[in-house]
């Protein structure tokens, strides 16, 4: 009987290769957590710092480091990061090593909202966010009878004023009035501009910038008491 010593050897070399992986596999389990790092992305505004993030990897009623890799809870740690209200979205994952990277992307406010009885953020999503102790961003300032409800309206307002170059450097905040009507303050002139409703906004802009670009060329933007832009296709003013 002729004996198949390839097929010996490759049996051999099977059950060697699943011993080292089984090997390594439990000796990995065994390493622990030496270090964490926390990166921001696109992080200039810190409204967290490392130390707020530190707290919330938090497992068996203290720090991950020192754990072992075996009992760290991933996907948990992430839930914990994502819960904070200033963090838009989170990722937590180990190194063979047991270095415990976590990547974390913060909420982006675009407007300041500030009442007789709270003040608050709505970020990019349309989202109330909460001051932080740590920054103060410089956004749009909106004030007035505002609630929550009113997200929706404010952020369209704000994206369309961002997105454009001139009004944004322009417009620096806005006040609600009575009828869910809304006036704009301007960083030029004196006088309010009167928006009315948040609808036609594209017609409504492109007339106000016509009528900044022609009172700013000829230096006459002071002699106006009020800008209303309610009306279709033109812009209302009374002098002074």
């Amino acid at each position: 009987m002729k004996i198949n010593w390839n097929f010996i050897k490759g049996i051999i070399l099977l059950g060697s290769v699943g011993f080292l992986v089984g090997f390594s596999h439990e000796k990995n389990k065994v390493k622990k957590v030496y270090e964490i790092t926390v990166e921001f992305e696109e992080g200039n505004n810190l409204f967290m710092d490392y130390q707020m993030v530190n707290k919330l990897l938090i497992q068996n009623g203290g720090t991950v480091k020192n754990q072992q890799k075996s009992v760290i809870d991933l996907h948990k740690l992430e839930a914990n990061i994502i819960s904070h209200p200033m963090v838009e979205s989170a990722s937590v994952y180990l190194t063979v090593d047991g270095l415990l990277k976590t990547k974390i992307k913060q909420r982006t406010p675009i407007a300041r909202v500030i009442t007789n009885t709270k003040s608050y953020y709505i970020d990019s999503r349309a989202k109330t966010m909460p001051l932080s102790s740590n920054y103060s961003a410089r956004v749009l300032l909106i004030s007035g009878d505002i609630s929550e409800a009113d997200n929706g309206q404010i952020h369209l307002l704000v994206s369309k004023i961002l997105s454009d170059e001139f009004l944004k450097k322009q417009i620096i905040g806005v006040e609600k009035i009575p009828d869910n009507e809304f006036v704009l303050v301007t960083r030029i002139g004196d006088q309010k501009i009167e928006l009315g409703k948040i609808e036609n906004l594209e017609s409504k802009f492109k007339n106000l910038k016509s009528f900044f670009i022609k009172t700013m060329k000829d230096q006459t933007i002071d002699n106006y008491t009020s800008i209303n832009l309610e009306y279709n296709n033109q812009v209302v003013c009374t002098k002074k």
